[in-house]
């Protein structure tokens, strides 16, 4: 039977009682702690009143309690995130999701954690929101200035072999190889491994920037989802963080490259690998994203129907390198149609692969039939897409390119030449239209003005 203990002011006037329901004892058995509730006695009533309000209340709360449909009005936010996180992984929430959820977990907790859900207001959020955008953000990252592929040419070591020796991940000593930035921890191991002084092999810099608006947006975000699994749940009546106002988020024009730039670019690329050839193809063919790109495995690829099924996707995570996953969102599962010319190169580039292949023979291992590999065979890392297409930029005068370019490249001219909107977005994998109109408004504006002198022409035209 549950307890009832009366609380009251300093003059002795009852203003609640503490219910408290006995759970027993755990598998473990020491005492689980109890479910408790607090009923709230009004001034105008009459203490016997209050009592068989109370009573009535707390049978009820125990009948919920034994049921499992209690809510627990003291739930702190931190716990229940937490649980909310958890739930989403259980339920297929993506690993890159719930690793950026606990991650921004590290900055919400210290300010709000320690809050009970019902006693959250929308300006707890607000100043944590403002706290956030002015949060100082310090990285150190080191980047190498010795030209280490001619080192390890010279000392007879492979990329692999440093991987190995140093429990680095063989695309990450190639990133850092080719010289992209790492952490000084990495470099540290690297230049170990060669033998060398970390100072005359690497640089350190140090960086600082503030959280902008858009990330400040995603911790937003994810308190909301929390708030919202707490309405579900019966823990809270409505979600505080509706009235609560983060920054706004400018939408930036994207990035997308000009018809002159394209000659350009598709005559530099006949001088490059074929695989590599293959792969910029791919991204303005298609639209696809990077790491769609270098998912693709051989059966998606439908050789007489002149089309590829986008269904993976190749991701990097921190906690687990690199990992194949299924595309963004249900929609991004797509078939996209591709002309003659990329079947062609598609053919091209198998034969060699698969030549490839033989010659290597049990140090290549494929089992996925990925289009786009590492030496030996494993899922490329998605990063040495980005890292490539700068270098291939600098190395001919090419304007900066980066694979998302490519993809609103593409959108942009079939916008721009009539295609309807609809099947652009059906192209890009979007799960709303409204995703594509919002990403790409300049150019439907731009394409408005067209029909606007369409019209004109056809209504207007004098005889």
């Amino acid at each position: 039977m549950a307890n009832l203990q009366e609380r009251r002011d300093k003059n002795g006037k009852l203003i609640s009682y503490s219910i408290r329901v006995h759970r027993g004892r755990g598998a473990d058995g020491k005492q689980l702690k109890p479910w408790t509730a607090t009923f709230e006695v009004s001034p105008t009533w009459k203490e016997e009143s209050a009592r068989k309000k109370a009573e009535a209340f707390a049978a009820t709360f125990e009948k919920e309690c034994r049921e499992g449909t209690t809510s627990d009005s003291r739930r702190r936010f931190d716990e229940y995130c937490d649980y909310v996180i958890d739930l989403k992984e259980n339920r297929g929430a993506k690993h890159k999701t719930i690793a950026s959820y606990r991650d921004l977990t590290k900055r919400i907790y210290p300010e709000i954690g320690h809050l009970k859900l019902k006693d959250i207001r929308a300006d707890d959020l607000n100043r944590l929101y403002t706290k956030l955008s002015k949060t100082t953000v310090k990285s150190t990252i080191a980047k190498s200035v010795a030209d280490l592929p001619a080192i390890l040419k010279e000392k007879h070591l492979t990329r692999a072999g440093i991987a190995k020796s140093t429990g680095l991940s063989e695309s990450t000593v190639s990133a850092a190889v080719r010289g992209d930035t790492c952490s000084v921890k990495t470099a540290q191991k690297i230049a170990d491994a060669l033998n060398l002084r970390f100072e005359k092999t690497f640089l350190v810099v140090n960086e600082n920037h503030t959280l902008s608006a858009k990330t400040v947006t995603e911790y937003h975000r994810l308190i909301s989802t929390v708030l919202r699994q707490a309405v579900k749940d019966g823990l809270i009546p409505f979600n505080v963080a509706a009235n609560a106002e983060p920054p706004k988020v400018t939408q930036k024009e994207v990035e997308s490259l000009q018809s002159a730039d394209l000659p350009a670019i598709l005559a530099a690329l006949e001088r490059e690998p074929l695989k590599w050839r293959v792969i910029t193809h791919l991204l303005l063919i298609t639209g696809c994203r990077r790491g769609e790109i270098v998912g693709l495995r051989w059966p998606d690829v439908d050789f007489k129907g002149n089309q590829l099924r986008i269904s993976n996707n190749v991701l990097y995570a921190s906690d687990i390198g690199v990992y194949q996953d299924t595309p963004k969102t249900e929609d991004s599962v797509r078939l996209v149609a591709v002309p003659q010319a990329t079947i062609k190169l598609l053919e091209d580039w198998q034969t060699v692969q698969k030549a490839d292949a033989k010659k290597k023979g049990e140090l290549f291992k494929n089992p996925d039939q990925l289009l786009f590999t590492q030496e030996n065979g494993s899922p490329m890392h998605p990063d040495s897409v980005t890292s490539w297409l700068d270098r291939f930029a600098k190395r001919n005068n090419l304007p900066h390119i980066y694979p998302h370019k490519f993809r609103h490249t593409m959108a942009s001219m079939l916008i721009y030449n009539k295609v309807d909107v609809v099947s652009v977005s059906k192209r890009l994998g979007h799960s709303k239209v409204s995703t594509t109109t919002d990403i790409y408004s300049h150019v439907l504006k731009e394409a408005d003005r067209q029909n606007a002198e369409i019209l004109e022409s056809v209504f207007l035209k004098r005889a």
